[in-house]
């Protein structure tokens, strides 16, 4: 493979992230706990965009199970970002593993 190769090839990955990365702005991806009655959605990004509570759970008594509830959930939402995120940069490396630890496009 020759430099000229190789440089078209840099830019053909550059130009790749740039349009991964505003697709993932656009993904909603949702987390949810306690069986459903708290959803968090957060974009392809990580950044939270929303989040619903059954106002079942909505107790003064109860305050520090519902913020669990709220944690989970927004975990739940980011790890399902990050497998989607990981995804999609494999498929778009042809199947090429990052070492681990690595991670694009953040």
């Amino acid at each position: 493979m020759n430099i000229g190769q190789m440089m078209k090839q840099v830019q053909d990955m550059q130009t790749k992230m740039a349009d991964m990365q505003n697709r993932l702005g656009e993904l909603e991806v949702t987390g949810q706990s306690g069986g459903g009655m708290v959803v968090a959605t957060m974009n392809g990004k990580g950044e939270m965009k929303k989040i619903k509570i059954d106002a079942k759970l909505i107790d003064p008594a109860e305050i520090e199970m519902l913020e669990d509830l709220i944690v989970a959930a927004c975990n739940d939402a980011k790890q399902k970002v990050d497998q989607n995120v990981a995804s999609k940069t494999e498929e778009m490396m042809g199947g090429i593993k990052l070492p681990p630890g690595v991670k694009l496009p953040f």
